[in-house]
């Protein structure tokens, strides 16, 4: 179940990727369509959520692979959701503040990363 679970986690986090890079190739295979405007910056965020997914669903023992997931997915979340508002590229009403929300995730999930990094034996499997 270990190869099952690595091969899909690969393929979506690979779709994740060029998403991310280039939506219009994966959309124009996917659905037969073009895309631009609101409907590229939405690929991209699934992309990165797909990347995140990949992470998540990587196997391995640790029961932290979600929080790895998490941790990847707001990281790359954040920096991209600036980018598009430094760019100015269609800055919405709620655009800084899902900025502010993602990076006030990834300060508590870093936390709780460094937190594990140091005595998983003493974390355990809760995440409390």
């Amino acid at each position: 179940m270990k190869k099952v679970l690595a091969t899909a986690a690969v393929a979506e986090a690979g779709t994740g990727v060029i998403l991310l890079a280039y939506p219009p190739i994966v959309v124009q295979m996917l659905f037969g369509a073009e895309i631009s405007g609101a409907g590229v910056v939405m690929s991209r965020l699934a992309g990165i959520c797909l990347i995140g997914l990949g992470v998540s669903c990587w196997p391995g023992n640790s029961a932290f692979q979600p929080l790895n997931g998490m941790l990847a997915y707001s990281t790359l979340a954040m920096l991209y959701l600036i980018l598009i508002g430094v760019r100015g590229e269609g800055v919405g009403l709620l655009l800084w503040p899902g900025v502010v929300v993602h990076a006030i995730l990834v300060v508590l999930l870093a936390g709780g990363w460094l937190k594990q990094r140091k005595s998983p034996a003493t974390y355990g499997t809760s995440m409390n």
